[in-house]
């Protein structure tokens, strides 16, 4: 399901690190990058810059060998700005006076702009919040709204998207919106097969649409469940019943419904025909076959068949009359 085509370079996130960084500001975005990069080989580039070499995380982890601040990114790229332990953010420090004078100059303009906790700060300083919505750690709220009164500073958020900026709560939420920035590139599975890896939630902020067909069902840690739902994900149109699917999860159609209706609070059958419809919107949505052949490519008995389930989920079936 991913959507990255064959051959296309790999999307570099560049983490800008400076002295007393908060670790888990970086490692927990960067290890779901790395995930990433394993599912759909070669789509990310992990890079790590600085204003100097080496530094000293909060927790007193030295960090050496990092890559000095680059004249320019590649367009596209993802260029996280992270948190810092302490009070706040100095901005006479000179790392942090380097760091916010190169962002200054231009070159995330190219960008997606992701900040974690303070991050957003940074950000802030540099004139890219501007007129922007944005989020960041409570703790940090009125130093954000004071470092550019210009902006929109919303409470209580997971992570907040303008554009092609992005700022969050931080800490662990800096890994809710760096697989939120994965689902949105490479398809919602890639996300969840990933969160799953990592052995946390998929979590939306407040605002964003409605929880997506594809993670439904997903916030639970059963191996079999999980098989049999990656194995419908990855082809929706197969023949799905009872025996294929207990197959798939290796073990018996009456435990398997059981296993299901714990962990997923649905049966096997209507999960089917969820990633159905959801893959049958992605067609109807993006290419111009009829019904009939989105049907048939989504494992649904005829159209009619489509616009019944499609009726379940939202409030107009495909081909249905505006008026009426």
């Amino acid at each position: 399901m991913a959507r990255r085509s064959p051959g296309e370079p790999a999307t570099d996130v560049v983490f800008a690190l400076l002295p007393n960084v908060v670790l888990l500001d970086v490692a927990g975005p960067a290890d779901a990058f790395r995930n990433a990069s394993i599912r759909v080989p070669g789509s990310y580039r992990l890079r790590f810059v600085a204003p100097q070499p080496a530094l000293r995380a909060a927790v007193g982890l030295e960090l050496g060998a990092l890559e000095t601040l680059p004249e320019s990114l590649a367009p596209g790229s993802i260029l996280v700005l992270t948190g810092l332990g302490g009070a706040g953010i100095d901005a006479h420090e000179p790392a942090t006076r380097r760091l916010i004078e190169w962002l200054r100059s231009g070159v995330a303009q190219a960008s997606l702009l992701m900040c974690v906790c303070a991050g957003g700060v940074l950000a802030a300083r540099a004139g890219l919040l501007a007129g922007r919505e944005c989020t960041t750690h409570h703790e940090h709220l009125e130093e954000l709204r004071r470092a550019e009164p210009r902006a929109r500073v919303l409470d209580n958020r997971i992570f907040v998207e303008d554009g092609p900026v992005f700022t969050s709560a931080g800490v662990t939420a800096g890994l809710d919106l760096a697989l939120h920035l994965i689902g949105r590139q490479l398809g919602a599975p890639v996300a969840a097969e990933i969160a799953r890896d990592l052995v946390v939630y998929l979590r939306r902020a407040g605002t964003d649409p409605a929880l997506s067909p594809w993670l439904m069902h997903r916030n639970h840690l059963h191996p079999a469940v999980h098989r049999v739902q990656d194995a419908v994900a990855r082809d929706p149109a197969a023949r799905w019943g009872s025996a294929e699917l207990s197959a798939a999860g290796c073990t018996s159609p009456r435990n398997l419904a059981r296993l299901f209706a714990e962990h997923a609070h649905c049966s096997p059958l209507d999960y089917v025909q969820l990633i159905r419809y959801a893959f049958a919107r992605q067609l109807v949505t993006h290419s111009r076959l009829d019904l009939e052949r989105v049907a048939a490519k989504s494992g649904f008995r005829s159209a009619q068949h489509l616009r019944r389930v499609w009726s379940r989920w939202e409030a107009r079936p495909p081909g249905a009359s505006r008026h009426g």
